[in-house]
Protein backbone atom coordinates (compact mmCIF):
# COMPACT_ATOMS: atom_id res chain seq x y z
CA UNK A 1 0.00 0.00 0.00
CA UNK A 2 2.86 2.37 0.83
CA UNK A 3 4.44 1.63 -2.53
CA UNK A 4 1.12 2.34 -4.33
CA UNK A 5 0.71 5.59 -2.42
CA UNK A 6 4.23 6.64 -3.42
CA UNK A 7 3.50 5.91 -7.08
CA UNK A 8 0.27 7.92 -6.97
CA UNK A 9 2.06 10.79 -5.25
CA UNK A 10 4.78 10.71 -7.91
CA UNK A 11 2.19 10.79 -10.75
CA UNK A 12 0.33 13.65 -9.07
CA UNK A 13 3.58 15.57 -8.87
CA UNK A 14 4.23 15.08 -12.56
CA UNK A 15 0.73 16.28 -13.45
CA UNK A 16 1.09 19.33 -11.25
CA UNK A 17 4.45 20.16 -12.83
CA UNK A 18 3.13 19.86 -16.34
CA UNK A 19 -0.03 21.88 -15.61
CA UNK A 20 -3.58 21.07 -16.83
CA UNK A 21 -3.95 18.89 -19.90
CA UNK A 22 -4.35 20.91 -23.09
CA UNK A 23 -7.02 20.06 -25.62
CA UNK A 24 -5.57 18.33 -28.64
CA UNK A 25 -5.58 20.33 -31.84
CA UNK A 26 -8.24 19.38 -34.36
CA UNK A 27 -6.96 20.03 -37.87
CA UNK A 28 -9.18 21.74 -40.42
CA UNK A 29 -8.96 23.16 -43.93
CA UNK A 30 -7.67 26.68 -43.37
CA UNK A 31 -6.15 29.48 -45.46
CA UNK A 32 -4.16 31.79 -43.19
CA UNK A 33 -2.59 34.09 -45.78
CA UNK A 34 -4.90 36.58 -47.59
CA UNK A 35 -2.80 36.32 -50.76
CA UNK A 36 -3.38 32.57 -51.13
CA UNK A 37 -6.39 31.60 -53.23
CA UNK A 38 -7.99 28.62 -55.00
CA UNK A 39 -6.43 25.88 -52.87
CA UNK A 40 -7.39 22.49 -54.29
CA UNK A 41 -6.42 18.87 -53.61
CA UNK A 42 -7.80 16.27 -56.01
CA UNK A 43 -6.87 13.04 -57.83
CA UNK A 44 -4.42 13.73 -60.65
CA UNK A 45 -6.40 12.16 -63.50
CA UNK A 46 -6.01 15.01 -65.98
CA UNK A 47 -9.79 15.40 -66.32
CA UNK A 48 -11.76 18.55 -65.50
CA UNK A 49 -14.15 16.61 -63.25
CA UNK A 50 -11.28 15.61 -60.99
CA UNK A 51 -11.30 19.13 -59.50
CA UNK A 52 -14.73 18.42 -58.01
CA UNK A 53 -13.75 14.96 -56.75
CA UNK A 54 -13.09 14.20 -53.12
CA UNK A 55 -9.39 14.16 -52.06
CA UNK A 56 -9.48 10.43 -51.35
CA UNK A 57 -7.20 7.78 -52.89
CA UNK A 58 -6.41 4.14 -52.31
CA UNK A 59 -3.19 3.17 -50.57
CA UNK A 60 -0.72 2.01 -53.26
CA UNK A 61 -3.25 2.98 -55.92
CA UNK A 62 -2.23 4.18 -59.39
CA UNK A 63 -3.62 7.72 -59.07
CA UNK A 64 -1.78 10.25 -56.85
CA UNK A 65 -3.19 13.42 -55.34
CA UNK A 66 -2.14 16.84 -56.57
CA UNK A 67 -2.20 20.13 -54.66
CA UNK A 68 -2.64 23.40 -56.55
CA UNK A 69 -2.93 26.98 -55.30
CA UNK A 70 -2.38 30.57 -56.40
CA UNK A 71 -0.31 33.27 -54.72
CA UNK A 72 -1.36 36.81 -55.63
CA UNK A 73 2.14 38.20 -56.12
CA UNK A 74 4.61 39.45 -58.69
CA UNK A 75 7.48 37.24 -57.59
CA UNK A 76 7.56 33.62 -56.52
CA UNK A 77 8.05 32.83 -52.84
CA UNK A 78 9.69 29.78 -51.27
CA UNK A 79 7.18 27.34 -49.84
CA UNK A 80 7.64 24.03 -48.07
CA UNK A 81 5.18 21.30 -47.21
CA UNK A 82 4.90 18.55 -44.63
CA UNK A 83 2.33 15.86 -43.85
CA UNK A 84 0.60 15.18 -40.55
CA UNK A 85 -1.04 11.81 -39.92
CA UNK A 86 -4.33 12.12 -38.05
CA UNK A 87 -6.83 9.97 -36.24
CA UNK A 88 -10.46 9.68 -37.29
CA UNK A 89 -11.30 12.82 -35.29
CA UNK A 90 -8.56 14.85 -37.06
CA UNK A 91 -6.27 15.04 -34.05
CA UNK A 92 -2.66 14.05 -34.65
CA UNK A 93 -2.04 10.33 -34.38
CA UNK A 94 0.76 8.61 -32.45
CA UNK A 95 2.71 7.74 -35.59
CA UNK A 96 6.14 9.20 -36.20
CA UNK A 97 7.07 10.54 -39.63
CA UNK A 98 9.10 7.42 -40.63
CA UNK A 99 6.08 5.26 -39.82
CA UNK A 100 4.12 6.63 -42.79
CA UNK A 101 6.76 8.17 -45.06
CA UNK A 102 9.87 6.83 -46.78
CA UNK A 103 11.40 10.29 -47.10
CA UNK A 104 12.21 13.16 -44.77
CA UNK A 105 8.97 14.99 -43.96
CA UNK A 106 9.73 18.34 -45.54
CA UNK A 107 9.23 19.00 -49.24
CA UNK A 108 9.99 21.93 -51.50
CA UNK A 109 6.99 23.33 -53.35
CA UNK A 110 9.08 24.51 -56.28
CA UNK A 111 6.88 23.81 -59.30
CA UNK A 112 5.26 27.11 -60.23
CA UNK A 113 4.28 29.21 -63.24
CA UNK A 114 3.41 32.87 -63.69
CA UNK A 115 -0.03 33.95 -64.84
CA UNK A 116 -0.25 35.08 -68.45
CA UNK A 117 -1.69 38.49 -69.38
CA UNK A 118 -4.06 38.68 -66.41
CA UNK A 119 -5.15 41.93 -64.82
CA UNK A 120 -4.26 40.68 -61.37
CA UNK A 121 -0.91 38.85 -61.46
CA UNK A 122 -0.58 35.56 -59.63
CA UNK A 123 1.75 32.58 -59.42
CA UNK A 124 0.24 29.12 -59.81
CA UNK A 125 1.87 26.38 -57.72
CA UNK A 126 1.55 22.65 -58.29
CA UNK A 127 2.71 19.95 -55.89
CA UNK A 128 2.23 16.20 -56.17
CA UNK A 129 1.52 14.86 -52.69
CA UNK A 130 4.07 12.17 -51.70
CA UNK A 131 3.05 8.56 -51.39
CA UNK A 132 2.38 7.35 -47.86
CA UNK A 133 2.74 3.87 -46.40
CA UNK A 134 -0.17 3.89 -43.94
CA UNK A 135 -3.87 4.49 -44.44
CA UNK A 136 -5.83 7.12 -42.56
CA UNK A 137 -6.49 10.84 -42.41
CA UNK A 138 -3.79 13.29 -43.44
CA UNK A 139 -3.20 17.01 -43.38
CA UNK A 140 -0.79 18.78 -45.67
CA UNK A 141 0.68 21.94 -44.18
CA UNK A 142 2.25 24.51 -46.49
CA UNK A 143 4.47 27.12 -44.88
CA UNK A 144 6.80 29.88 -45.97
CA UNK A 145 10.47 29.00 -46.31
CA UNK A 146 11.60 26.51 -43.67
CA UNK A 147 9.64 28.10 -40.86
CA UNK A 148 7.07 25.51 -39.73
CA UNK A 149 5.32 28.16 -37.65
CA UNK A 150 4.68 30.35 -40.73
CA UNK A 151 1.84 28.17 -42.07
CA UNK A 152 -0.05 29.73 -44.98
CA UNK A 153 -2.70 27.00 -45.32
CA UNK A 154 -3.65 23.45 -44.35
CA UNK A 155 -5.66 20.98 -46.42
CA UNK A 156 -7.04 17.56 -45.48
CA UNK A 157 -7.07 14.34 -47.50
CA UNK A 158 -7.67 10.63 -46.91
CA UNK A 159 -5.92 7.40 -47.92
CA UNK A 160 -7.84 4.15 -47.57
CA UNK A 161 -7.33 0.40 -47.84
CA UNK A 162 -9.91 -1.97 -49.31
CA UNK A 163 -9.95 -4.36 -46.37
CA UNK A 164 -13.69 -4.23 -45.69
CA UNK A 165 -16.63 -3.83 -48.05
CA UNK A 166 -18.63 -0.65 -47.34
CA UNK A 167 -22.15 -0.62 -48.74
CA UNK A 168 -24.68 2.16 -48.24
CA UNK A 169 -28.06 3.18 -49.57
CA UNK A 170 -30.25 6.24 -49.27
CA UNK A 171 -33.66 5.28 -47.93
CA UNK A 172 -36.76 7.19 -46.79
CA UNK A 173 -36.20 8.35 -43.20
CA UNK A 174 -37.62 6.14 -40.47
CA UNK A 175 -39.30 9.05 -38.71
CA UNK A 176 -42.41 10.34 -40.46
CA UNK A 177 -41.60 13.98 -39.73
CA UNK A 178 -38.35 13.64 -41.72
CA UNK A 179 -39.79 11.94 -44.80
CA UNK A 180 -39.99 14.98 -47.08
CA UNK A 181 -36.99 16.95 -45.83
CA UNK A 182 -34.19 14.57 -44.91
CA UNK A 183 -32.22 11.66 -46.39
CA UNK A 184 -31.28 8.58 -44.38
CA UNK A 185 -28.23 6.42 -44.98
CA UNK A 186 -28.25 2.75 -44.01
CA UNK A 187 -24.74 1.28 -44.01
CA UNK A 188 -23.50 -2.30 -44.06
CA UNK A 189 -19.83 -3.18 -43.52
CA UNK A 190 -18.60 -6.62 -44.55
CA UNK A 191 -15.44 -7.65 -42.70
CA UNK A 192 -14.83 -11.12 -44.06
CA UNK A 193 -11.30 -10.20 -45.13
CA UNK A 194 -10.24 -8.47 -41.91
CA UNK A 195 -10.55 -9.67 -38.34
CA UNK A 196 -12.04 -7.01 -36.11
CA UNK A 197 -11.28 -7.33 -32.41
CA UNK A 198 -13.91 -5.60 -30.26
CA UNK A 199 -15.66 -3.78 -33.13
CA UNK A 200 -18.00 -1.97 -30.74
CA UNK A 201 -15.11 0.02 -29.27
CA UNK A 202 -12.35 -0.24 -31.86
CA UNK A 203 -14.19 0.84 -35.01
CA UNK A 204 -15.53 4.21 -36.07
CA UNK A 205 -17.93 5.09 -38.86
CA UNK A 206 -17.99 8.59 -40.36
CA UNK A 207 -20.46 9.84 -43.00
CA UNK A 208 -20.23 13.16 -44.77
CA UNK A 209 -22.42 14.93 -47.31
CA UNK A 210 -21.05 16.80 -50.35
CA UNK A 211 -17.47 16.79 -49.01
CA UNK A 212 -18.43 18.80 -45.94
CA UNK A 213 -16.86 18.17 -42.55
CA UNK A 214 -18.92 20.73 -40.62
CA UNK A 215 -22.04 18.51 -40.57
CA UNK A 216 -20.42 15.07 -40.82
CA UNK A 217 -21.91 12.29 -38.69
CA UNK A 218 -19.57 10.63 -36.16
CA UNK A 219 -20.06 8.04 -33.49
CA UNK A 220 -22.83 5.85 -34.93
CA UNK A 221 -23.07 2.45 -33.23
CA UNK A 222 -23.97 -0.55 -35.32
CA UNK A 223 -27.46 -1.89 -34.70
CA UNK A 224 -26.65 -5.50 -35.50
CA UNK A 225 -23.61 -7.71 -35.91
CA UNK A 226 -23.98 -10.76 -38.18
CA UNK A 227 -21.22 -13.18 -37.28
CA UNK A 228 -22.52 -15.68 -39.83
CA UNK A 229 -22.10 -13.13 -42.63
CA UNK A 230 -19.26 -11.14 -41.07
CA UNK A 231 -21.32 -7.95 -41.26
CA UNK A 232 -21.90 -4.85 -39.21
CA UNK A 233 -25.24 -3.19 -39.92
CA UNK A 234 -25.98 0.46 -39.21
CA UNK A 235 -29.76 0.65 -39.68
CA UNK A 236 -30.87 3.21 -37.12
CA UNK A 237 -34.39 4.46 -36.48
CA UNK A 238 -33.80 7.52 -34.30
CA UNK A 239 -32.82 9.97 -37.06
CA UNK A 240 -29.14 10.03 -36.08
CA UNK A 241 -28.15 8.74 -39.55
CA UNK A 242 -30.06 11.40 -41.51
CA UNK A 243 -28.98 14.62 -43.22
CA UNK A 244 -31.04 17.63 -44.32
CA UNK A 245 -31.72 16.94 -47.99
CA UNK A 246 -31.30 20.57 -49.05
CA UNK A 247 -31.89 21.64 -52.62
CA UNK A 248 -29.90 21.57 -55.83
CA UNK A 249 -27.16 24.18 -55.50
CA UNK A 250 -27.37 27.55 -57.17
CA UNK A 251 -24.53 28.28 -59.59
CA UNK A 252 -22.70 31.00 -61.48
CA UNK A 253 -20.85 30.51 -64.76
CA UNK A 254 -17.64 32.54 -64.58
CA UNK A 255 -15.96 30.84 -67.51
CA UNK A 256 -16.23 34.09 -69.48
CA UNK A 257 -15.09 37.66 -68.81
CA UNK A 258 -15.76 39.10 -72.27
CA UNK A 259 -19.35 37.90 -72.19
CA UNK A 260 -21.90 37.14 -69.51
CA UNK A 261 -22.15 33.52 -68.41
CA UNK A 262 -25.29 32.00 -66.93
CA UNK A 263 -26.56 33.75 -63.80
CA UNK A 264 -24.17 36.66 -64.32
CA UNK A 265 -26.10 39.95 -64.55
CA UNK A 266 -23.17 42.21 -65.42
CA UNK A 267 -19.43 42.08 -65.93
CA UNK A 268 -17.03 44.99 -66.19
CA UNK A 269 -13.36 44.77 -67.14
CA UNK A 270 -11.21 47.55 -65.76
CA UNK A 271 -7.51 48.03 -66.46
CA UNK A 272 -6.38 46.20 -63.35
CA UNK A 273 -9.43 44.26 -62.11
CA UNK A 274 -12.62 42.52 -63.28
CA UNK A 275 -15.93 43.19 -61.53
CA UNK A 276 -19.05 41.05 -61.89
CA UNK A 277 -22.59 40.98 -60.50
CA UNK A 278 -24.47 37.75 -59.97
CA UNK A 279 -28.12 37.71 -60.96
CA UNK A 280 -30.42 38.56 -58.03
CA UNK A 281 -31.49 35.56 -55.96
CA UNK A 282 -34.55 35.06 -53.78
CA UNK A 283 -35.53 32.52 -51.17
CA UNK A 284 -36.66 29.15 -52.59
CA UNK A 285 -38.34 28.03 -49.37
CA UNK A 286 -41.85 26.74 -50.04
CA UNK A 287 -41.26 26.29 -53.76
CA UNK A 288 -41.56 22.96 -55.54
CA UNK A 289 -38.51 20.87 -56.28
CA UNK A 290 -36.77 21.56 -59.60
CA UNK A 291 -34.29 19.04 -60.96
CA UNK A 292 -31.19 20.35 -62.72
CA UNK A 293 -27.45 19.72 -62.94
CA UNK A 294 -25.15 20.77 -60.14
CA UNK A 295 -21.74 19.82 -58.75
CA UNK A 296 -22.80 19.48 -55.11
CA UNK A 297 -21.33 22.70 -53.78
CA UNK A 298 -17.92 22.36 -55.43
CA UNK A 299 -16.14 24.44 -58.07
CA UNK A 300 -13.88 23.89 -61.04
CA UNK A 301 -11.41 26.27 -62.69
CA UNK A 302 -12.24 26.64 -66.37
CA UNK A 303 -11.80 29.28 -69.06
CA UNK A 304 -13.71 29.09 -72.33
CA UNK A 305 -12.02 32.11 -73.90
CA UNK A 306 -8.40 31.01 -73.50
CA UNK A 307 -6.47 27.77 -73.65
CA UNK A 308 -4.64 27.56 -70.33
CA UNK A 309 -7.28 27.42 -67.60
CA UNK A 310 -4.88 27.69 -64.66
CA UNK A 311 -2.59 30.46 -65.99
CA UNK A 312 -4.77 32.61 -68.24
CA UNK A 313 -7.91 32.81 -66.10
CA UNK A 314 -8.71 36.15 -64.53
CA UNK A 315 -9.56 36.72 -60.90
CA UNK A 316 -12.99 38.35 -60.61
CA UNK A 317 -14.57 40.26 -57.74
CA UNK A 318 -18.06 38.78 -57.89
CA UNK A 319 -20.93 40.30 -55.89
CA UNK A 320 -23.78 38.00 -54.83
CA UNK A 321 -27.25 39.50 -54.35
CA UNK A 322 -29.97 37.97 -52.18
CA UNK A 323 -33.29 39.83 -52.23
CA UNK A 324 -34.68 39.86 -48.70
CA UNK A 325 -36.01 42.01 -45.94
CA UNK A 326 -33.57 42.65 -43.13
CA UNK A 327 -33.15 39.56 -40.96
CA UNK A 328 -32.17 39.04 -37.33
CA UNK A 329 -29.09 37.08 -38.42
CA UNK A 330 -27.22 37.87 -41.66
CA UNK A 331 -26.97 35.10 -44.27
CA UNK A 332 -23.70 33.69 -45.62
CA UNK A 333 -22.64 32.47 -49.05
CA UNK A 334 -21.88 28.77 -48.58
CA UNK A 335 -20.00 26.25 -50.68
CA UNK A 336 -16.42 25.29 -51.47
CA UNK A 337 -15.99 28.79 -52.96
CA UNK A 338 -16.19 30.29 -49.43
CA UNK A 339 -14.67 27.33 -47.56
CA UNK A 340 -18.23 26.65 -46.36
CA UNK A 341 -18.59 30.05 -44.73
CA UNK A 342 -15.10 30.28 -43.23
CA UNK A 343 -14.05 33.18 -45.44
CA UNK A 344 -14.95 36.41 -43.61
CA UNK A 345 -16.19 37.97 -46.84
CA UNK A 346 -18.87 35.26 -47.20
CA UNK A 347 -20.92 37.07 -44.54
CA UNK A 348 -23.51 39.19 -46.34
CA UNK A 349 -24.23 42.86 -45.61
CA UNK A 350 -27.69 44.38 -45.93
CA UNK A 351 -28.28 47.15 -48.48
CA UNK A 352 -31.45 48.98 -47.35
CA UNK A 353 -31.74 50.94 -50.60
CA UNK A 354 -31.73 47.87 -52.78
CA UNK A 355 -33.60 45.68 -50.30
CA UNK A 356 -31.00 42.93 -50.55
CA UNK A 357 -28.06 41.27 -48.88
CA UNK A 358 -24.71 41.41 -50.67
CA UNK A 359 -21.31 39.75 -50.40
CA UNK A 360 -18.33 40.00 -52.74
CA UNK A 361 -15.97 37.07 -53.25
CA UNK A 362 -12.64 37.04 -55.06
CA UNK A 363 -12.92 34.10 -57.48
CA UNK A 364 -10.88 32.68 -60.32
CA UNK A 365 -12.69 32.03 -63.60
CA UNK A 366 -14.65 28.80 -63.51
CA UNK A 367 -17.95 27.20 -62.53
CA UNK A 368 -19.13 27.70 -58.95
CA UNK A 369 -21.93 26.14 -56.91
CA UNK A 370 -23.26 27.93 -53.84
CA UNK A 371 -26.15 28.20 -51.40
CA UNK A 372 -27.32 30.63 -48.73
CA UNK A 373 -27.46 29.82 -45.04
CA UNK A 374 -27.48 31.21 -41.52
CA UNK A 375 -25.72 30.04 -38.36
CA UNK A 376 -28.02 27.85 -36.27
CA UNK A 377 -27.70 25.85 -33.08
CA UNK A 378 -26.49 22.78 -35.00
CA UNK A 379 -24.35 24.63 -37.55
CA UNK A 380 -25.29 26.00 -40.94
CA UNK A 381 -29.00 26.08 -41.76
CA UNK A 382 -29.85 26.50 -45.45
CA UNK A 383 -33.54 25.59 -45.16
CA UNK A 384 -34.76 29.22 -44.69
CA UNK A 385 -33.42 30.12 -48.15
CA UNK A 386 -33.14 26.85 -50.07
CA UNK A 387 -35.80 24.56 -48.64
CA UNK A 388 -35.38 20.80 -48.19
CA UNK A 389 -36.48 18.17 -50.72
CA UNK A 390 -35.99 14.43 -50.32
CA UNK A 391 -35.46 14.16 -54.11
CA UNK A 392 -32.32 16.33 -54.04
CA UNK A 393 -29.23 14.72 -55.53
CA UNK A 394 -26.46 14.66 -52.92
CA UNK A 395 -23.17 12.82 -52.69
CA UNK A 396 -22.37 10.83 -49.56
CA UNK A 397 -19.07 9.30 -48.46
CA UNK A 398 -18.70 6.61 -45.81
CA UNK A 399 -15.36 6.16 -43.99
CA UNK A 400 -14.72 3.11 -41.81
CA UNK A 401 -11.82 3.31 -39.33
CA UNK A 402 -10.32 0.61 -37.15
CA UNK A 403 -7.76 0.81 -34.36
CA UNK A 404 -6.14 -2.53 -33.67
CA UNK A 405 -5.29 -3.54 -30.13
CA UNK A 406 -2.13 -1.70 -29.07
CA UNK A 407 -2.05 0.41 -32.24
CA UNK A 408 -1.11 4.09 -32.24
CA UNK A 409 -3.40 5.21 -35.04
CA UNK A 410 -6.76 4.75 -36.76
CA UNK A 411 -6.53 2.78 -39.98
CA UNK A 412 -8.96 3.75 -42.74
CA UNK A 413 -9.81 0.24 -43.91
CA UNK A 414 -12.98 0.92 -45.88
CA UNK A 415 -14.43 3.67 -48.04
CA UNK A 416 -17.65 3.95 -49.99
CA UNK A 417 -19.33 6.67 -52.02
CA UNK A 418 -23.07 6.89 -52.63
CA UNK A 419 -24.67 8.98 -55.34
CA UNK A 420 -27.59 7.02 -56.78
CA UNK A 421 -29.04 9.93 -58.72
CA UNK A 422 -25.86 11.56 -60.00
CA UNK A 423 -26.46 14.35 -62.49
CA UNK A 424 -23.39 16.30 -63.58
CA UNK A 425 -22.23 17.96 -66.72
Amino acid sequence: MKQLASILLFISGLMAASGPMEARQVYEDEVLDPNIHTVQVYPETGEFEAQMSSPVIALNGPVPLVLTFDDIAYEADRYSARLVHCNADWTQSGLRDPDFLQQYNEYNVNSYEYSINTRIPYIHYTFRIPRVTRSGNYVIQVYRGRDKSAIVFTKRFMVYENQVAVGAEIVPPSRNEDRMQRQQLNVTVGYGNRELVDPMNQTRLVIRQNQRWDNAIYGLRYTQIREDRKQLQYHLFDGSNTFPAGNEFRFVDLRYVRARGRNIAAIKMEKDVVFAEASPDASRKGQGYLEYLDINGQFGIFNVERQNHHLESEYVLLTFNLESEKLTDPPFVLGALSQWGKKPESKMVYDPKGGRYQASLFLKQGWYDYAYGVIGEQGWETEPFEGNHFQTENEYEVFFYYRDMGSRYDELIGYGIVNPNKRRF
